[in-house]
């Protein structure tokens, strides 16, 4: 399908069945693939030979535009055009002294870049009014892209790529990228990467910070393009006879051959499924993106062809064919389900049944993620975020002031049977929860806030809702675990390690997995820190990750099978022990015995030590003190013991927080159970002596007590009184210690008291 003509020059998309290409023959052809026809839109000047060609962005704010309305033409004599869908020449200017090399809108079509031979980066109105020129330089810039904010352009210099933010006096960052002369770049709004390729005939991809994160082999020839696919997954490279399809972490997928001469431009289509190239001899190449995999336990789904889909079940070799009405743009194969969807509907199937999936239509049509839960699933476009059950029933749509959905990726957004978590991009410190049943922000609507700027967030999928977790790295690479449920206090973030660049939470129970630096590591109770951080090491499996090589992903954990993908696209895959997760299900049902008896069978101190943490969180003190004496804490097993022989329930309570370390819980439950003397007694056992006082002085008890022990405390260390209160009240008191002993005593004897008559009330009550 292509017209004979002198080198095109630039294509874009329209929608998704439709594309315009201008050529050196100053044509604008436009294409329909519906009906394989293609039209002559209009012949521009004799003098207009295009370059760039960038259309006009389709999502403004609320009002949604089906299909891009006007583009923007840079051209070689030193001007940009704006032309209508139909041809018209709105508005030509004068632009730039020599050729105009390129020309983009930024994401809210708010201002125009363009970037000429003359060495200048000037920044435009949406109507073409000059509003600056951002930068000069002594080189032609050839390629320029716009930063996911909109706030930051990004541009070639020769062999530099320099990234300078719009504001004035702002820091600018500039880097040697290439040995020969950058002729492309690009810059993904979702995964936040940079593209560029050069004369040096290679391509290579970049953080935002100019790291370095991949560098092809170099090539036969220069690579005249690049372009990252609209969801940031994957990209595009271009040179002469040449067209490769890569993933984002620079690994390739395909690699293909038209005879085209170079590609000068690639762009791809809105739903990310299909690619047109600007080729050198004057075609245009049209490519589709097909061969995906889908896999899950024993199921393996492939796309055959634009519309089809193959279904594998590897235990007896059965296989499905799935036909679809329209092209698929999207698909997830998790939790028994497959759930597809193409450009007008989502078809739900379920593993057990593949001839009569469940299809209903979609809002908008270009759905850029499909995420998983056991219970449902979660659908997001250009238009918001959806929760629908498995059997095609909306459930909730989560909204926040300056939502923006096209950004966001499975790294940014996770999802439970409960919850819904999702980063924000505005503020990347911030993560908001929403209840998945009816969208609304979790709780009293507190959000979750981090000190430093999160990347990657994960929900654990098990368990009660008032137990979920959530797991997530920042931007130190640093990896944290809170609670969601956020009601009044504070719930406390705690690190669980360091220089960890991947995680995945497992699908049958709270098992959390990792790769951290050299190590792959497995934290098995990774609710621990919140029970007793000291056992914490012992709950882990750690093994070495050098096989990985560089930059591995885990791409699912399923059973107690991790899929790690490495850096050179394949696929790795490791079991864990099954006996943890075993363990996990026989704590969430309260077998207490079985889990005992499980871990005598193993004989690992990683179980033994996940029983002791899993037993205190559940307060079975009998179980974790036989698991505590199995890992040698002998200090912990006498305090347990200490706590089993304690009076009344508020005290056992109250010091089963203190073992976790919750040192103020545990003052306020011997307060409101009106046992002030224990709750002194806490706080000068742990020598919060100033605590004790207050807490004396407030209730008019035992100010003689805190007195007595502050001085012998003092007496031990050969000290003088240096605090103001304690001097305060200790003037003239004569310290009695067999009047303070009786006291003592009488406290005790009291709360035995009031334990045994509460018993004895719930008896006659039982007995009635």
């Amino acid at each position: 399908m292509y017209i004979p003509a002198e080198l095109v020059s630039c294509v874009g998309w329209t929608t998704a069945e439709e594309l315009y290409s201008c050529s050196d023959d100053h044509q604008i052809v436009k294409w329909s693939l519906l009906t394989s026809e293609t039209t002559q839109i209009v012949k521009l000047p004799d003098e207009i030979y295009p370059i760039d060609l960038h259309w006009f962005p389709k999502s403004l704010g609320i009002k949604k535009q089906t299909q891009a309305e006007n583009f923007v033409l840079t051209s070689s004599d030193g001007k940009f055009h704006l032309i209508s869908k139909l041809g018209r020449v709105e508005k030509t200017v004068e632009a730039h002294c020599g050729a105009v090399l390129a020309g983009r809108w930024n994401y809210e079509g708010t201002a125009l870049v363009t970037v000429g031979e003359d060495g200048q980066i000037k920044i435009w109105s949406k109507t073409g009014m000059l509003r600056s020129t951002l930068a000069q330089q002594g080189t032609p810039v050839y390629s320029v892209a716009w930063g996911p904010d909109s706030e930051k352009v990004l541009y070639t210099a020769g062999k530099q790529l320099i990234i300078k933010p719009l504001q004035p006096n702002a820091k600018v960052l500039q880097w040697k990228a290439h040995d020969g002369i950058i002729l492309k770049v690009d810059w993904n709004s979702v995964n936040d990467l940079i593209l560029s390729a050069g004369e040096d005939c290679k391509y290579k991809v970049w953080d935002s910070d100019g790291r370095p994160l991949y560098s092809s082999q170099p090539h036969e020839h220069p690579i005249t393009s690049v372009a990252w696919a609209p969801d940031g997954e994957l990209f595009a490279v271009g040179s002469f006879h040449t067209l490769r399809l890569c993933d984002k972490t620079g690994w390739s997928y395909a690699l293909e051959k038209p005879s085209t001469g170079s590609i000068f431009n690639i762009a791809w289509s809105v739903d990310g499924t299909q690619i047109a190239g600007a080729c050198g001899n004057g075609h245009v190449v049209f490519a589709h993106v097909v061969e995906q995999r889908w896999e899950w336990k024993n199921f393996q789904v492939t796309l055959t062809k634009r519309r089809t889909m193959q279904v594998r079940n590897v235990l007896n070799d059965a296989v499905d064919l799935l036909e679809f009405r329209d092209r698929v743009i999207k698909a997830s194969l998790n939790y028994a389900h497959l759930v597809v969807s193409t450009s007008l509907q989502c078809y739900v199937f379920s593993t057990k049944n593949w001839n009569t999936p469940l299809i209903f239509d979609l809002k908008e049509g270009t759905v850029s993620l499909i995420l998983q839960a056991e219970r449902h699933f979660l659908l997001l476009d250009g238009g918001g975020i959806y929760l629908y059950s498995y059997e095609g029933r909306f459930i909730s749509s989560p909204k926040f002031p300056g939502m923006r959905t096209d950004i966001l990726n499975a790294q940014t957004v996770s999802l439970s049977n409960d919850t819904i978590a999702i980063k924000d991009k505005a503020d990347e410190k911030i993560i908001f929860l929403f209840e998945a049943s009816t969208g609304k922000p979790l709780g009293d609507g507190k959000l979750l806030s981090h000190k430093s700027e999160v990347l990657e967030i994960a929900l654990d999928q098990k368990g009660l809702t008032n137990d979920r977790k959530i797991a997530f790295i920042d931007k130190n690479r640093d990896l944290y675990i809170t609670s969601v449920k956020r009601f009044g206090k504070e719930e406390q973030i705690i690190k669980l390690g360091t220089m960890v660049h991947t995680l995945a939470w497992s699908d049958t129970c709270n098992i959390l997995c990792g790769l951290q630096d050299t190590r792959f590591t497995v934290w098995y109770y990774p609710n621990t820190v919140y029970v007793d951080r000291d056992i914490l090491p012992k709950t882990l499996f750690e093994r070495d990750a050098s096989e990985f090589s560089k930059n591995p992903h885990i791409v699912s954990f399923v059973g107690n099978q991790v899929t790690i993908r490495r850096a050179d696209g394949s696929l790795v895959h490791i079991s864990i022990s099954p006996y943890p997760a075993i363990l996990h299900e026989y704590v969430s049902s309260s077998k207490w015995e079985d889990a005992v008896r499980l871990c005598r069978f193993v004989k690992e101190q990683t179980m033994w030590a996940c029983l002791a943490a899993m037993a205190v969180a559940n307060r079975d003190m009998t179980t974790a003190e036989i698991a505590y004496a199995a890992i040698g804490e002998i200090d912990k097993v006498q305090y347990i013991n200490f706590i089993k022989d304690l009076p009344s329930k508020e005290s056992k309570m109250a010091h089963i927080l203190m073992f976790s370390g919750n040192m103020q819980e545990a003052e306020i439950i011997l307060l409101q159970a009106g046992l002030v003397y224990q709750a002194i007694q806490i706080n000068i056992n742990l020598y919060n002596w100033e605590r004790a006082l207050e807490l004396a002085v407030k209730y008019k008890t035992h100010v003689d007590t805190v007195l007595a022990y502050r001085q012998k405390f003092l007496e031990t260390f050969g000290k003088q009184e240096t605090n103001k209160r304690y001097v305060q009240y200790g003037e003239g008191l004569q310290i009695d210690w067999e009047k303070i002993k009786a006291k003592i005593e009488m406290e005790v004897a009291k709360e035995r008291e009031r334990s045994s008559s509460n018993q004895s009330s719930q008896n006659t009550g039982l007995k009635h």
